[in-house]
């Protein structure tokens, strides 16, 4: 053993110093660290020569229900003192000599598998180990010590418990003991679960205890788990499982639900509707007398007689109907019911449900008008479609907004549509407007119905027809304005043009109108002039100033010659354009053609001038483009078929049958003319033949005449052949492709 002092020695710091005989200091005090290497020369000691255990029936094995303790005063850390535990011997050696098993390095004593096994036939007697402790690790050499564990068999305790029922709020000093468990096993520790948690507690005996006032609201039923455990926390069997149920008190008033928007009810409805139904609602434990809630109506105080009551609330449903009185559309009640549990009985708790009800309207009045009488309205016969006629009111003595929409409409008296109706969804105002233009002719006066519904259903007894109101309309004669053919006017002429050329003819839309006077306004320079009576314009003098491409604005003014403040005036646009080469040419006159209307598949051909020597050396063709009159482009079409000719269609499907003027401009080498291409449109037969009016012919025809009118037929279609023949010649001369759609089916020259 080594002695204490030289331990101390071990951790002490030596100071050495070296001396000359004379007392000199050669070497000065220097620490000098001393370590004494330690020995196996103590011997392991268990902490008791004999142990005692319990070891309860049921136990688990591998639990260690024993910890053997021993120590070695060799330096800790070392061999010498790394400590191994064994068992020796096992006594008896029944059924099994291997029963338990020890855990080497901590000690720790346990029952074996084998063991576990034969548990229930074990020997009721205790069991004695030999154990041994030994250190120098697992080494075979070393230093050892032996001691005797007795292990004593107990019948196990650990037995299921019964359910507790614990009362809410209980009223008790907490922690309040509930129940006890008991493990029979030696250095048993006890752990407590709770599911939910809950306020639960475990001593270190095996007592449970409640440590505060249940709230079955809260939580109705807990599952307590209690573990028996050793000093390391391993269960040493299975948990037991504990169930506790909280007993319901009437604590818990009935809740009524919140106070919503008001419940509508239509008036007129009949007694026994319902309004609502209640359903408060109370925490206690359902189907429970401290949850059983009643009725009863509080407010308005409910009347002896059921005719006299406006509500009534059926006690175990809370459903709250009408009574026999009658409520008025408007009316905002609050009713009070008081929801009472213990159905009812004395001592039970109560909440009072307040119910706010609106009484609605229903649509039981029709609309009327304010006046059923309006007019007489003069209104002149040339006013304008859209003009307002009249404002008429119509009132309804409903309450709701929507039950106030009015739908209007006027009789079938006006079935050609001479008037319309405007208004508003949400307005009583309505407008009789004028749709179609007025004729004193057609119709000197108007007696216009308009009637007034309700857009929505009319509920209620008898709702009847629509109110109506009669606006009384007098037509009065106008003079029409004049009106002429074109809003206006367009022409083309050479600046050499001579004095007196005519340019085009004003004329009234209508052949069959009044006579006008017609004059020019704006003509600055002088260069026109107009036939009052005819219309046609021509050139005044010479067109000194005017440039090539200028162009010149005069107004064409047409008076009524009957009346004169009648008038009307278009806009004539003159383009100039570059005077012609000598001698200049001069387009061939265009003679009449005609056209069908309804329109058929057959047009006009319009051809250049035929003195051009340029076109027929094969250069530089004609173009062909309608005038740029916007009623001219909208009513023809022009399709160019060579060089030289051009293909003239109607574009609508129907024109009034007249005769037009149509203006074609001809472009050539940057010459310019304007060809006015005279077509009769007329109505034809089923031969495409147009169907003309003639006057009474007076005498008979001679042969002369017959013979004269043959020939010249004759000559007619010679002529139109030999036009065919060289038009098709000079197109497959040049060339050109020519569109199979656009041959004309028939055409006159």
């Amino acid at each position: 053993m080594v002695p204490a002092w030289l331990w101390l020695l071990c951790f002490s710091i030596l100071q050495v110093t070296l001396e000359t005989e004379d007392g000199r200091v050669l070497w000065g005090p220097q620490p000098v660290l001393v370590h004494v290497k330690d020995e196996n020369d103590q011997v392991p000691h268990f902490s008791q020569a004999i142990y005692r255990a319990q070891l309860s029936q049921g136990t688990r094995p591998g639990i260690p229900f024993l910890f053997l303790e021993a120590s070695d005063q060799d330096e800790p850390g070392t061999a010498n003192s790394d400590l191994r535990f064994h068992i020796l011997s096992q006594a008896p050696a029944q059924p099994f000599p291997d029963m338990f098993q020890l855990e080497p390095r901590l000690g720790a004593l346990a029952l074996s598998p084998k063991g576990s096994i034969s548990f229930d036939h074990a020997l009721e007697g205790p069991y004695q180990l030999l154990v041994q402790v030994k250190d120098m690790g697992d080494q075979a050499s070393g230093h050892q010590a032996t001691a005797t564990v007795e292990v004593s068999i107990v019948e196990s305790t650990w037995a299921s418990l019964e359910p507790i029922h614990l009362a809410e709020n209980l009223r008790v000093l907490y922690p309040h003991h509930i129940a006890q468990v008991h493990w029979r096993g030696s250095d048993v520790h006890y752990h407590l679960e709770s599911h939910p948690l809950g306020p639960f507690d475990v001593d270190a005996e095996g007592n449970l205890y409640v440590t505060r006032e249940l709230d079955r609201e809260v939580q109705a039923e807990y599952l307590l788990q209690v573990r028996a455990q050793n000093s390391r926390g391993e269960d040493y069997t299975v948990p037991l499982e504990l169930h506790v149920l909280v007993m319901d008190e009437n604590d818990n008033p009935p809740v009524c639900p919140p106070r919503g928007p008001a419940v509508s009810i239509p008036e007129l409805s009949p007694p026994g509707t319902e309004v609502t139904r209640l359903s408060a609602e109370d925490a206690d434990a359902p189907s429970s007398p401290n949850s059983h809630i009643v009725y009863q109506l509080l407010s308005p105080e409910p009347e002896d007689s059921v005719e006299r009551r406006a509500f009534q609330v059926e006690t175990t449903s809370g459903s709250v109907t009408l009574g026999g009185l009658p409520l008025r559309a408007g009316q905002d009640i609050l009713l009070l019911v008081l929801a009472m549990d213990l159905a009812g009985a004395e001592g039970g708790l109560s909440s009072t449900c307040e119910v706010e009800v609106t009484v609605t309207d229903i649509n039981d009045h029709a609309p009327e008008f304010t006046t059923s009488q309006i007019g007489p309205i003069s209104l002149p016969e040339d006013v304008e479609p859209g003009t307002l006629v009249a404002t008429l009111t119509a009132t309804d003595a409903d309450l709701e907004p929507a039950f106030r929409l009015m739908d209007f409409a006027i009789e079938r008296v006006d079935m050609e549509g001479t008037f319309g109706l405007d208004w508003e969804p949400d307005s009583g105002h309505v407008q009789l407007r004028l749709c179609k233009n007025l004729s004193y002719e057609a119709a000197p006066s108007h007696e216009v119905v308009v009637v007034v519904r309700s857009v929505a259903e009319l509920l209620g007894p008898g709702p009847g027809p629509g109110a109506t109101a009669t606006v009384t309309v007098l037509v009065e004669r106008v003079i029409p304005p004049p009106k002429l053919d074109q809003e206006s006017y367009e022409a083309s002429v050479p600046i050499s043009a001579p004095t007196g050329s005519l340019l085009l003819t004003v004329q009234p839309s209508d052949p069959m109108s009044r006579p006008l006077r017609f004059s020019l306004v704006n003509d600055s320079e002088g260069w026109l002039c107009i036939e009052k009576v005819s219309g046609k314009v021509r050139i005044a003098q010479s067109l000194q100033g005017a440039q090539p491409g200028d162009i010149y604005t005069v107004f064409v003014e047409a008076q009524d010659a009957d009346e004169p403040r009648l008038s009307t005036s278009a806009p004539l646009v003159i383009h100039f354009l570059k005077a012609p080469p000598a001698p200049a040419l001069t387009p061939a006159p265009v003679p009449s053609r005609y056209l069908c209307t309804p329109r058929q598949d057959h047009g006009v051909i319009v051809s250049g001038p035929s003195e051009d020597p340029d076109l027929a050396s094969g250069h530089s063709p004609y173009s062909f483009a309608l005038g740029p009159n916007p009623t001219v482009q909208r009513d023809w079409r022009l399709q160019t078929l060579n060089g030289s000719h051009a293909y003239l269609t109607l574009a609508l499907h129907w024109v009034e049958p007249r005769e037009y003027i149509v203006p074609v401009v001809v472009s050539h080498n940057a010459q310019m003319w304007q060809l006015r291409v005279q077509v009769i449109v007329c109505r034809c037969n089923v031969e495409g033949q147009c169907m003309r009016k003639v006057g009474r012919m007076k005498g008979m025809p001679t042969k002369l005449s017959a013979v004269g009118i043959l020939v010249g037929t004759l000559v007619a279609i010679g002529i139109f052949l030999i036009l065919i023949f060289t038009h098709w010649t000079l197109s497959r001369k040049k060339d050109l492709d020519q569109p199979a759609d656009s041959v004309p089916l028939k055409a006159t020259i």
